[in-house]
């Protein structure tokens, strides 16, 4: 099926999910909500861990609530189906590069001058243990990828590709999708490529698994690199 077919949201769906992200998480949870898990877990790492449950299932339901329910879809629309066997070749290649380019990106930046900071990151390694890895690994390699495609590439992708075309589509999505990680802005350029890689994927599959599977893969891969580099 094209995915010009599935042309079903207007303007003020798209409007009012980006509200949702960069009003109702950016303002309210990220600057409010987060410094109090962080005051009341006294861990950098299992708060932001709290922290990014609490985007996920806000973000869910706010695509439930404003793009499917109110027109009475599924989750179908925002790429929530499965993929081709001969989709694996895809995964495994856009991993790969995803990969390989990123530790570029992270190298172009250290070398202008930009270290690159994480506060979980520095947690995770200075309070390594296997309950830490494992609650670093449902953060990054399973929560984060799933609620993240199913908005900026099931939603935010597939709404503009409809209406500028998939290039420009693919440039849009993965800048809503860099800006919505501020304040980390040393990683905006592997942010920014990992959109690209993510709509790219979506786009050859019409599926949002791959895109989440490439997500996931390539966090596990610098997961362990954080803990075990």
């Amino acid at each position: 099926m094209s995915l010009r077919e599935n042309d079903v949201w207007g303007w003020r769906e798209c409007v009012a999910l980006l509200v949702l992200e960069f009003v109702g998480v950016i303002v309210g949870i990220k600057l409010i909500v987060q410094p109090m898990y962080e005051r009341w877990l006294d861990n950098d790492l299992y708060a932001g861990t709290l922290m990014g449950l609490t985007v996920a299932i806000t973000l869910m339901v706010g695509v439930y609530f404003i793009a499917l329910r109110p027109r009475q879809l599924s989750w179908k629309e925002v790429g929530v189906r499965t993929f081709q066997k001969k989709d694996w070749k895809l995964i495994g290649m856009y991993t790969a590069i995803l990969v390989i380019g990123s530790v570029v990106l992270m190298l172009l930046t250290m070398l202008v001058g930009n270290q690159l900071e994480n506060s979980k990151t520095d947690a995770m390694q200075e309070n390594f243990s296997v309950f830490s890895a494992l609650i670093a690994f449902i953060s990054a390699v399973v929560i984060s990828p799933i609620y993240e495609e199913i908005l900026y590439r099931g939603f935010m992708y597939l709404f503009f590709r409809n209406r500028v075309g998939v290039t420009y589509a693919i440039v849009i999505s993965s800048l809503i999708f860099t800006i919505a990680h501020i304040p980390t802005y040393n990683a905006m350029p592997v942010n920014f490529f990992g959109g690209i890689i993510f709509a790219l994927a979506y786009e050859r599959t019409n599926s949002i698994w791959p895109s989440v599977l490439i997500h996931g893969l390539t966090n596990a891969v610098f997961v362990l690199a954080t803990f075990f580099g």
